[in-house]
């Protein structure tokens, strides 16, 4: 919070250089805010869920930037920048010249080769695309130090693609994607998508963000934009493209944008109409590490503490798919835990391991 987001809302700037002077200098003072420890503004409008931010703020009233609970001081920073971005005023991205050099590299395009050209069976395919999709979660443009690593044998930490696929192959199957980064993260999600909906009984859901967030996390528009490119790109991409388009245009792809996924609270304490949308799925799957922290609390849990003991209780069974990015864990073995420390003291913050964990007891909220 004092030395990488400052640089987050610097590096807006200079990117975005025909920005007015007057956004130029709230954001800059936003930054120094942050470094210098400042309180956390008051919620104001304009943008979404003003009510509910005003509820959390009452409960972080007295906090400053560097000493507030992490997740709420994180997504209370983007809501700031895009109020001084005036995002809500004139709809631009702060982050899309960052997104849009993502779609430019090599990178997305031919990690989406190597996941389309996969072979066999359909439940075959998904086991390794949960694979694909895992790893793509490294590409954060908001913690580069996570897209730097090179996958080594031992970083899959915790592999529960088995009990995910069954439920991910069922006939018929409702899938619920909570999104995390677009660019290359976003475009093997979306391999994952059309292997899904090859079932034509099959449906996906996919939950995004309302507004920018994290640099990278995706938003509709986000969606749009990689659908674009990959039908100028022809071949496998764009027949992948054209199965989104048309899946779309039958009701069985579909875009769930709502402010709670960019807000404060934890999954546990989720608006009605968001938990009801889970609890309808055959499978949910939750994407990243900021979605894995509001699964479990943004806790560390005890080590006898299972990932299903502390994920919010959903109605519906989950995956998480998440390279880890932050302290934040629950289900490792305490063995394997103990020699990480041990051997990486930074194992649970680079990016360089992933888990992908089930919870399938389900608990009803209401």
């Amino acid at each position: 919070m004092q030395v990488r987001v400052p640089r987050i809302a610097r590096e807006v700037i200079e990117r975005n250089r025909d920005y007015p002077a007057l956004v130029k200098d709230a954001i800059e003072r936003l930054a120094t805010d942050l470094e210098g420890d400042c309180p956390v503004p008051a919620p104001r409008g304009p943008g979404a869920d003003v009510a509910g931010w005003r509820l959390a703020h009452a409960e972080h009233a007295s906090e400053t930037w560097l000493g507030a609970e992490w997740l709420y001081a994180e997504l209370a920073f983007y809501r700031e920048l895009a109020l001084r971005c005036r995002f809500w005023e004139d709809g631009r991205d702060p982050f899309e010249p960052a997104k849009e050099e993502e779609l430019a590299g090599a990178r997305p395009w031919e990690r989406l080769e190597v996941a389309l050209a996969l072979p066999g069976p359909r439940a075959r395919r998904l086991f390794a695309l949960l694979d694909e999709v895992l790893w793509a979660n490294r590409v954060d443009l908001s913690y580069s130090i996570a897209a730097a690593r090179e996958r080594v044998d031992g970083d899959l930490l915790v592999d529960d693609r088995a009990a995910a696929v069954e439920r991910l192959a069922k006939p018929g199957a409702s899938v619920h994607l909570v999104a995390d980064n677009t660019g290359t993260e976003f475009a093997l999600d979306l391999a994952l998508v059309g292997a899904l909906l090859e079932d034509a009984a099959a449906c996906v859901t996919v939950h995004l963000k309302l507004e920018p967030v994290f640099v990278s996390d995706a938003m509709p528009r986000d969606v749009w934009r990689l659908v674009a490119r990959m039908l100028e790109r022809g071949g496998a991409a764009a027949g992948l493209a054209n199965r989104v388009v048309e899946a779309f245009g039958q009701g069985r792809f579909v875009l769930a944008p709502d402010p709670f996924w960019s807000g404060p609270r934890f999954l546990r304490d989720a608006p009605a109409h968001v938990l009801e949308a889970l609890r309808s799925a055959t499978i949910v799957v939750c994407k990243g590490d900021a979605n894995y922290r509001r699964a479990v609390g943004d806790a560390v849990w005890p080590a006898s503490a299972s990932f299903a003991e502390a994920c919010a209780p959903l109605g519906a069974p989950l995956v998480a798919v998440r390279t880890m990015k932050s302290d934040a864990l629950a289900g490792v073995p305490e063995d394997l835990a103990a020699r990480l420390d041990a051997s990486d003291p930074k194992w649970r913050i680079e990016g360089g391991r992933g888990v992908i964990q089930f919870a399938g007891r389900a608990l009803d909220l209401r």
